[in-house]
């Protein structure tokens, strides 16, 4: 192969790894203030055991969906549903018909439903990091081994949470990116407060305009 043909050849690869360098960049849209963000995931919680709830209940899957509005200055404001079934610590009793009846908990479903404020940064790259504030109404609901479901009593009722955590948003198609986050919540039930910590993986879209 004679010099210049080789320069030739060389010159045509290094322009095909530009052109695919930059149609690799330009597959990634980034959203933009006003923008509209839809989050569905799953993901894993525990209760501390030092709360009224945490000394019965412990750990369990989590399934996630959130909506995330875009704001201007790396801001943004989103709403939150969050739905943990939470496993009991201990082998729960046997239930038995007759006078020696014995109702105990085998599981509660912990539901949130909130706001949340995002403070965000890098939001011009491809990775997103944040830090998260929220607050909002908590609905806890005791399984019961009789079959049934507490809607009201020692471990169910609805009360109030807050949270904060941090988490980021890694861009791979488009507007298209993966949501993962961790959270502190605290849950507030009879006056006191119970500790649950959260990890979730979602999906996330930006719907374009």
């Amino acid at each position: 192969m004679s010099v210049g043909r080789g320069a030739l050849v060389g010159a045509f690869v290094v322009i095909g790894l530009v052109a695919g360098g930059a149609r690799a960049e330009t597959q990634v849209v980034l959203p933009r203030p006003g923008q509209v963000g839809i989050s569905i995931g799953g993901g894993f919680g525990t209760l501390l055991e030092s709360g009224s709830v945490g000394s019965v209940f412990g750990a369990g899957p989590a399934l996630t969906v959130r909506v995330r509005y875009r704001m201007r200055y790396e801001r943004g404001l989103g709403l939150s549903f969050e739905s943990q079934k939470l496993d009991t610590r201990v082998e729960p009793g046997v239930f038995i018909l007759g006078d020696e009846s014995t109702v105990a908990p085998t599981g509660l479903s912990l539901i949130t439903s909130g706001f949340e404020f995002y403070q965000m940064f890098d939001t011009r790259s491809r990775t997103t990091k944040m830090l998260m504030l929220g607050a909002g109404i908590a609905q806890l609901r005791a399984d019961l081994n009789s079959g049934e479901k507490e809607l009201s009593g020692e471990f169910s009722g609805d009360g109030l949470y807050v949270s904060a955590g941090a988490g980021l948003e890694r861009f791979f198609f488009r507007s298209w990116a993966w949501d993962l986050s961790a959270r502190y919540f605290a849950v507030f039930h009879e006056g006191r407060a119970n500790h649950d910590v959260q990890a979730a993986l979602g999906v996330i879209f930006y719907a374009s305009y």
